[in-house]
């Protein structure tokens, strides 16, 4: 069982930053894909990017690339996101997700096995 704690959600102005973490238990979340996703209100849940196991490989939805920059240290079991030039439409709840595959990096929800509580990013205009 892996277990995700995501931290570093908070109020921040158009075009400032958020680095938001997840801490994850267990030893098989360094052997999975890993993502971020995010909902706002009325809307659904949206993969935002994520990372083949190692880090070596990465995917971003398009609404986000060049902006926010998907990261993990799996010596730490943590999972990062910097998120650079922020604007109100990122605002939302953002949620780690873990336990993808290993051979490719999923972007839908159902293939993702575990998944953090979220943590809440605003951005003010």
């Amino acid at each position: 069982q892996v277990q995700l704690v995501e931290s570093g959600g908070g109020l921040v102005q158009a075009g400032g930053s958020l680095r938001l973490s997840c801490a994850a238990s267990g030893r098989t979340f360094s052997n999975y894909a890993s993502g971020w996703f995010r909902q706002a209100p009325g809307k659904d849940r949206e993969f935002v990017a994520g990372s083949n196991w190692n880090g070596g490989a990465t995917h971003y939805a398009d609404s986000v690339k060049g902006r926010f920059t998907i990261s993990r240290d799996n010596a730490k079991n943590t999972l990062y996101l910097q998120m650079n030039s922020l604007k109100p439409e990122d605002a939302a709840v953002y949620y780690c997700a873990g336990g993808g595959t290993y051979y490719y990096i999923p972007t839908v929800r159902h293939e993702y096995a575990y998944w953090g509580q979220g943590t809440q990013v605003t951005v003010s205009s």
